[in-house]
């Protein structure tokens, strides 16, 4: 799979009008586009009438074939802000197979002028896509967008969501025939609520047809401007869902008040209590520190890493996404400053000449320039401002990130309320109420859902000791900047990295150490820091002077990172251990076997740990997922991602291969 897809290709005739000449076709009417799109999508998906109707705690998802200028989009988003309550949440979720690059996208969207307030804030957000699912946080959470790269019949497949309203766009049946297939429609009918609606621009015969065998009652009405006839309807035929792996299924909406605990303050736990915040639950966050980002996401300077791979699997595909979620939320809520952050870039050097192949083959992979480029030792070093010794990978938009101050920025919303110096140690449930406990068994507090976002500790819980956690001692270096040392511009890393001077120090790291597990900083520590140092830049070595530096006298910071078996992290729901490996015993026989039994889910518990070393890339996102599953809401990744950091895969995996499970003595056979 390419990183990047082929982009549109445009042509801009005299009037200002974009044409694709991949389809030989407008993006929208000479008329008026948006006019054209109000009346077809908007007036004949019913959406003023159905969006005055909404309670002020609802969400409306929106499903789109071709998202193109983002017309469409945009237009419903205006529409929104017009007649939906305040508290009520749009989804969009659009697919693309050529999407345009900024500059044409600009470009097209100055053709509304009385639609800038929106497109400019999605022009802030947007660059040029990688293939995949890119997921947009809008209008501070009121509106998602969540555009699906790639061809359609890939990526609709993956879609989890509940659709009220189709979208049905794309270029005319007769300069697109690829799209406008059965399976098209079949898809449409999966994800659709009943009485779910269609509107079209087309009247062709064949969509009609091929809609109404999927389940939709379709209708010719008038059509816009010159066009004389299109297609509108309502999905009729009743929900029969295609069967779905019940260890991987949604569990049961939660249909109480919007009350949630989560446990622990650090990245993982304000980012997912943001995400919920955002969504009207109140949060009270549990945290044993007097203030959040004491641990792990504590340290002064946090690097944006995104280590990937040429081969695409799941782990380069999750932080594909995560990564460029992070970097727009960051520029959404955090002033860059000296104090906050800097999107400075980040210069991956490869460690040897087999490294340095595959840095090669990644950046053959035709990833937008601005995500990432392969770069010489001698660009590396402009870069840079001092030399380097090794080329590599060039990440513009990275940089380094203050953790407590993204935190802080985080738990902004009056609804999320901080209750620092207790720390969880029990949780018990009953009635439909959750409620942590303290060491001495006192109530800490209650609430009918929780999130359990501890790290390693988060395994501490008799819920949840069968998660396959493992806590990592790493340590940084604290170096005094030099004058000659401030010329490094932008974060070096390798085995390991060094920032860019922040309040005159450097920020060396860090160490993995597997057999430690307390936070006191070692000179041996240091000592390795300052040899990966060493591999990075001579010059830089030279500039810190380290060879007269004492390793034991040098400042540090240590801290435990959690992680798991696959590296990847662990997000959604928590099982009942014992009941999940009796009713699913067979699996131990029959891999493949298709069961109906529902998972036994604890009701209303979830967990959100293991990011290792990349939780500034991947805590925003996951909190994003975790809240659409709490909310019952589209999901902000496919669904095989979904599956790779659910928290049952590991018990699924022990089944599967016959072994035996952790927090347990029962053969998993």
């Amino acid at each position: 799979m390419k990183a990047l897809p082929p982009h549109a290709d445009l042509i801009w005739a005299d009037d200002g009008q974009p044409f694709s000449s991949q389809f030989g076709d407008l993006y929208f009417s000479r008329e008026s586009g948006l006019e054209e799109s109000r009346h077809v999508f908007l007036q004949h998906n019913q959406l003023p009438a159905r969006w005055r109707q909404l309670t002020t705690d609802a969400h409306f998802c929106i499903a789109e074939t071709g998202f193109g200028t983002g017309l469409n989009f945009l237009s419903a988003w205006q529409l929104w802000d017009d007649c939906a309550p305040p508290g009520a949440r749009l989804h969009f979720v659009s697919c693309e197979k050529f999407p345009l690059r900024m500059t044409d996208l600009q470009r097209a969207l100055a053709l509304w002028p009385e639609l800038a307030n929106w497109s400019g804030q999605l022009l802030a957000q947007y660059s040029d896509l990688t293939t995949g699912w890119q997921h947009f946080v809008l209008a501070d959470g009121r509106v998602t967008l969540t555009l699906l790269i790639g061809d359609v019949f890939d990526t609709l497949p993956e879609l989890d969501a509940r659709v009220d309203a189709w979208f049905l766009d794309g270029f005319a049946p007769a300069k697109n025939p690829q799209m406008w297939q059965p399976a098209l429609y079949q898809q449409m009918a999966r994800l659709s609520r009943p009485g779910s609606t269609v509107a079209t621009f087309t009247s062709a015969g064949d969509v009609r047809r091929g809609l109404q065998a999927a389940g939709f009652s379709m209708n010719r009405v008038k059509g816009y401007g010159r066009k004389r006839e299109m297609l509108a309807g309502l999905f009729t035929a009743p929900a029969e869902l295609p069967w779905q792996a019940p260890w991987y299924a949604r569990p049961a909406v939660h249909q109480g008040t919007r009350e949630v605990m989560i446990i622990g303050a650090g990245l993982a736990g304000c980012s997912t209590a943001l995400a919920l915040a955002r969504r009207g639950w109140q949060v009270q966050l549990i945290e044993r520190h007097a203030s959040p980002a004491q641990e792990a996401s504590g340290n002064p300077q946090g690097i944006l890493y995104c280590k990937l791979s040429p081969h695409q699997p799941p782990l380069s595909r999750f932080i594909q996404s995560a990564y460029a979620f992070s970097l727009r939320q960051l520029h959404a809520l955090l002033p860059q400053s000296e104090d906050t952050w800097a999107a400075c870039g980040v210069l991956q050097l490869s460690k040897d000449d087999n490294e340095a192949q595959r840095y090669q083959a990644l950046a053959q992979q035709g990833y937008p320039t601005d995500f990432l480029r392969g770069v010489s030792a001698a660009e590396a070093s402009a870069i840079a401002g001092l030399k380097v010794s090794r080329g590599g990978l060039y990440f513009a938009g990275g940089g380094w990130v203050n953790p407590p101050s993204l935190c802080h920025a985080l738990l902004q919303p009056p609804n999320i309320h901080l209750l620092k110096q207790h720390e969880a140690l029990a949780l018990t449930y009953d009635d439909g109420q959750w409620t942590a406990q303290d060491g001495r068994g006192q109530s800490i507090a209650s609430a009918a859902c929780v999130v359990v976002c501890s790290a390693a500790d988060s395994a501490r819980f008799e819920q949840t000791r069968h998660l396959p956690l493992k806590a990592i001692r790493g340590q940084i270096t604290h170096l005094p900047a030099s004058e000659s040392s401030q010329a490094l511009r932008t974060v070096l890393c390798s085995e390991g990295y060094v920032s860019p001077a922040r309040h005159g120090e450097h920020h060396l790291g860090a160490s993995f150490r597997f057999e430690w597990q307390d936070m006191q900083p070692t000179g041996e520590e240091n000592q390795s820091n300052l040899a990966l140092l060493a591999d990075l830049s001579g010059e830089l070595t030279e500039a810190l002077a380290l060879s007269q530096q004492d390793p034991a006298a040098l400042k540090a910071r240590a801290a435990l990172r959690c992680t798991s078996p696959d590296y990847l992290p662990l997000i959604g729901p928590v099982v009942q251990h014992e009941p999940f490996i009796r009713d699913y015993a067979v699996l131990g026989k029959d891999a493949s076997k298709q069961l109906d039994t529902p998972a036994p889910w604890y009701p209303g518990l979830f967990v959100n740990c293991a990011h290792g070393s990349r939780g500034l890339i991947s805590c925003p996102l996951s909190g994003e997922l975790l809240a659409a599953l709490l909310n019952n809401e589209p999901l902000p990744l496919p669904r095989q991602l979904v599956q790779a950091v659910h928290p049952s895969r590991f018990l699924l995996r022990q089944l599967v291969r016959g072994q035996r499970t952790r927090g347990s003595d029962t053969a998993a056979s």
